[in-house]
């Protein structure tokens, strides 16, 4: 039925969540997956029209939002495994591990880690401080405001 899908054997027996034993079991994690991927890539797209294109203040909101969906996403696949027992990859060999997962994975766990969990932590950080400095100006220009309102 889906013999289209064979072409990708080694990863799909490698990482069995994206393989047949999960297909066969309706698991849904793979189109869950895929829907937050695709929520997250137009978060991508919108901020970048709205900072770029509109120059819509706001915008690193959205930008916000959107790293938080990267690292959370991240951390949950990781968390995923582990507590399942390492469900869908247990089963492989170490070399099977290395050569189907881990090298096209982005060269293993340090190059996964910097980035998907190290990238968007550094940009949660970084937007979270100019949210944070900008709310501060603003209090103090409403603060100040006030005082001035109340002099007249």
């Amino acid at each position: 039925m889906f013999d289209e899908l064979t072409w990708n054997k080694p990863l799909n027996e490698c990482w069995q969540m994206y393989g047949w034993p999960a297909l066969e079991a309706n698991n849904g994690f793979t189109n869950a997956q895929s829907l937050l991927n695709a929520i997250e890539t137009v978060l991508n797209i919108v901020y970048l029209y709205l900072a770029y294109v509109a120059a819509w203040p706001p915008a690193s909101l959205v930008a916000l939002v959107s790293a938080s969906m990267t690292l959370s996403k991240t951390i949950l696949y990781w968390a995923q495994e582990y507590y399942c027992g390492f469900c869908s990859i247990g089963h492989n060999t170490t070399y099977d591990l290395i050569v189907y997962w881990i090298i096209p994975n982005g060269c293993g766990v340090t190059m996964d880690l910097r980035l998907w969990i190290v990238v968007p932590a550094f940009i949660i950080v970084r937007i979270g401080k100019d949210l944070v400095q900008s709310l501060n100006y603003a209090a103090k220009a409403s603060a100040n405001a006030k005082l001035i309102a109340k002099k007249r």
